[in-house]
């Protein structure tokens, strides 16, 4: 049985990757360069494949995730409008991307930060994904 910290940062984790997906979601429909959108394609696959990860370890657990919720996703989504409104060049899309990933690569990090705490399960869990972030940023970084 997994104690409240690993619970947390499981959810944690799994939540990092369903904001992401749910930002490239809003995003693509914006997307008017081929290259970027082939990037956020398969930045979406990559999530995908850690949330299923962590939902499996999440079930064989007996933990209940935690979705971000409706008014988040709300303002998430006009936020992109918004901001795709007035510029959709593959620089304010990669931009904003970038943003977000560094933003979760940050929280991934503190996690592992404290990994004395954490599960070994736990810590490859985030350890994973904070990889995946990493090279995204990096790939991010060639359409500014």
């Amino acid at each position: 049985m997994l104690n409240d910290y690993n619970v947390k940062a499981v959810n944690d984790a799994y939540k990092n990757a369903h904001i992401a997906m749910q930002s490239i979601s809003d995003l693509l429909p914006e997307v008017k360069d081929e290259g970027i959108k082939r990037e956020l394609e398969e930045e979406f696959k990559g999530y995908e494949t850690h949330i299923n990860n962590i939902s499996a370890f999440m079930k064989e657990n007996e933990i209940e995730p935690q979705d971000i919720n409706a008014f988040k996703k709300a303002i998430m989504k006009g936020s992109i409008k918004m901001k795709t409104f007035f510029d959709d060049s593959k620089n304010q899309i990669a931009d904003m991307m970038l943003k977000g990933t560094v933003m979760g690569i940050n929280e991934l990090a503190q996690m592992m930060n404290e990994k004395k705490n954490l599960d070994e399960n736990v810590k490859t869990l985030i350890s994973e994904l904070l990889k995946t972030e990493e090279s995204y940023e990096k790939r991010l970084r060639k359409f500014l």
